[in-house]
C-alpha cells in the first residue's frame, strides 16, 4: 500500500504507468496478422478481390477524413478524451469483426479502426503534458518500447495459438476483443492534464473565491440602503459583461492560435534542410502504409490460408523486433546526417523498392516473408533519422505541428494511390501488379534522393576547390607584395 501511495503522489511515474499499461493491451492484439485468413476465410467468406479492393480502401479514406480535425481537437480537450475515445473505438472494431457479416459491415469496421489511427496521435501527445520536460527522454522510451513489446508478445502468441494449438481466427479476435477491453477501462484512469502544447498553454487565472466574497461584501449597500432600479440595471449589465468577457477572449485565444499555427507551419518549411526531410517522409510514409495494408493479401494470394500454413505472425514479430534494432542502432552510429542524410534516404529507399520488386515477381512465399523484413526495417530505419533531424531543429510544438502535417500529406498521397490503383471504382489492380506499382514508386523515391545527395555532395566539393583556390590567389599575391618589397 505506501509504494501504491507513492507512486500516485509522484509527478509522471503513475500517469506513465497508466499509460504504458493502455499501451500494452491496446497492441496486444494476436489476430492482426492473421486479419486476411480471417476475412477470406470461413468465417467472413469474403472474396479477396472484395477484401482488397472494397474493404481495405476504407481505412485510408476514413484516416484521411479524420486525422486532421482529430487532431485540432485532441489538443483543444486536453487528450484523455481522445485516449478514451479511441479505446472505445477499438472495441467497436472488434465486435463489429467478431459478429457482423457482409461487405458493407467490414467497411464500417474499417471506417472506425480509422477511427483507431486517427486517435492514435493522442497516446504520444498525453504524457508531454502530464510530466515536466526533466522527464520526457525517459517516459517517451516507455511509452514507444511497451507498444513494441507489445505488438511483438502479440504476434508470437498468436502464431503459436495458431501453428501449435490450432486454434480459429475467431477465437484470436476474441482474445485481442477482452485485451483491448482492459485497455479502454485503464483509460478512465489517466489523470486529466491541466495543460495541451497549443490551446491551453496558458490557463487564464481564475478569481479566488475569498476576494470575490469581500469584494461583493464591499459593495453590497447596507441594510438601510434602498438600491434603485437604475442600480439593478448597471449591475445586470455588469454580471452580463463579466461573464461574456472570458468567453470573448477565449474565443480570441483560439482564433490566434489557428493564425499563430499557421504561421508556424509556414516557417518550418522555409528551411530547405527540413523541407527534404519533411518530403521524403511524406512520400515514404505513404508507401509504407500502402504496403503494410495489403501486405497481407500478397501472402494469401502466394500462399492460400485454406491450403498452406500461414505465419504471418512470426514474420511480423521478426519485422517488429528487426525494426526496433535498427531504430536503435541510429543512436550509435557517429554519421554527419547533413551531409550522409540524403544519401542514406536514397540507398535504403532503393533496398525497399528491390524488396518490393522480388516480392512481384518471385512466387516463393518465404521469399515474400524476407523481403517484407528487409523492406520495414529499411523503414524503420530511416524514419527513424527523418524524425530525429527533424525534432532536433525544433521546438517541441513545431515538431508536433510538422509531425501531424507530413502525415496529413502522406494520407493524401496514399488515397491517390488507392483510389487510381486499388479501388474498384478506379483502375482495381491485382494485388501482384499493385506491387509492381509500388517498388516503382519507391524506386522514383531513391531516384529522388540519390541525385539530390550526388548534387550536394558536388556542391559542397565546388565549394571547397573555390575556397582552396581563393586561399591559393591570395597567398601568390602575398608572396609577389613582400618580393617587391
Amino acid at each position: 500500500m505506501a509504494c501504491w501511495k507513492e507512486i500516485r503522489s509522484s509527478s509522471w511515474i503513475y500517469p506513465t504507468l497508466v499509460l504504458c499499461i493502455y499501451g500494452f493491451f491496446s497492441m496486444m492484439r494476436p489476430s492482426e496478422p492473421f486479419l486476411t485468413p480471417y476475412l477470406t476465410g470461413p468465417d467472413k467468406n469474403l472474396t479477396i478481390d472484395e477484401v482488397t479492393n472494397q474493404v481495405f480502401p476504407v481505412w485510408t479514406y476514413s484516416y484521411l477524413v479524420l486525422l486532421f480535425p482529430v487532431f485540432l481537437i485532441t489538443d483543444y480537450v486536453r487528450y484523455k478524451p481522445i485516449i478514451i475515445l479511441q479505446g472505445l473505438s477499438f472495441i467497436i472494431t472488434w465486435l463489429m469483426l467478431l459478429f457482423f457479416q457482409g461487405v458493407l459491415a467490414m467497411q464500417w469496421m474499417e471506417f472506425f479502426y480509422g477511427m483507431v489511427t486517427a486517435t492514435e496521435v493522442a497516446y504520444y501527445a498525453y504524457i508531454y503534458s502530464v510530466v515536466s520536460a526533466d522527464h520526457y527522454q525517459k517516459v517517451t522510451s516507455y511509452c514507444r518500447s511497451i507498444t513494441l513489446v507489445a505488438t511483438t508478445v502479440a504476434a508470437v502468441l498468436g502464431q503459436l495459438l495458431v501453428s501449435l494449438a490450432k486454434l480459429s481466427y475467431f477465437y484470436l479476435n476474441a482474445i485481442s476483443l477482452a485485451s483491448l477491453s482492459l485497455a479502454f477501462l485503464a483509460s478512465f484512469f489517466l489523470p486529466m492534464p491541466k495543460k495541451s502544447m497549443f490551446f491551453h498553454k496558458n490557463r487564464i487565472p481564475e478569481t479566488p473565491q475569498g476576494t470575490m466574497r469581500q469584494d461583493t461584501m464591499s459593495n453590497a449597500p447596507s441594510i438601510n440602503e434602498q438600491p434603485s432600479c437604475q442600480e439593478d440595471k448597471d449591475a445586470a449589465k455588469s454580471s452580463v459583461i463579466t461573464r461574456t468577457l472570458p468567453e470573448c477572449q477565449s474565443d480570441k485565444h483560439q482564433c490566434h492560435m489557428l493564425v499563430q499555427l499557421c504561421k508556424d507551419l509556414k516557417e518550418c518549411y522555409c528551411t530547405k534542410k527540413l523541407l527534404y526531410w519533411s518530403l521524403w517522409w511524406a512520400l515514404a510514409t505513404a508507401g509504407y502504409n500502402q504496403i503494410v495494408n495489403y501486405i497481407q493479401v500478397l501472402w494469401d494470394d502466394r500462399a492460400p490460408s485454406q491450403n498452406y500454413d500461414v505465419y504471418n505472425g512470426a514474420v511480423e514479430a521478426a519485422a517488429t523486433f528487426l525494426s526496433s534494432v535498427t531504430a536503435m542502432a541510429v543512436g550509435y552510429v557517429k554519421i554527419n546526417w547533413d551531409l550522409s542524410g540524403e544519401l542514406a534516404l536514397g540507398i535504403f529507399s532503393a533496398l525497399d523498392a528491390g524488396s518490393l520488386f522480388l516480392m512481384h515477381f518471385t512466387a516463393n512465399i518465404w521469399a515474400c516473408y524476407a523481403s517484407y523484413l528487409v523492406f520495414k526495417s529499411c523503414y524503420m530505419l530511416l524514419i527513424t533519422i527523418a524524425t530525429f533531424q527533424i525534432a532536433v531543429n525544433l521546438s517541441m510544438e513545431r515538431y508536433a505541428l510538422m509531425f501531424g502535417f507530413n502525415n496529413f500529406v502522406a494520407l493524401v498521397i496514399q488515397t491517390i494511390i488507392t483510389v487510381v490503383v486499388v479501388d474498384s471504382r478506379g483502375l482495381g489492380l491485382k494485388i501482384v501488379t499493385q506491387f509492381l506499382i509500388y517498388g516503382s514508386y519507391f524506386a522514383v523515391i531513391a531516384g529522388i534522393f540519390l541525385i539530390r545527395s550526388i548534387y550536394t555532395i558536388v556542391s559542397i566539393q565546388c565549394k571547397k576547390e573555390t575556397q582552396n583556390f581563393s586561399n591559393g590567389s591570395q597567398n601568390i599575391k602575398e608572396q609577389e607584395s613582400e618580393t617587391r618589397l
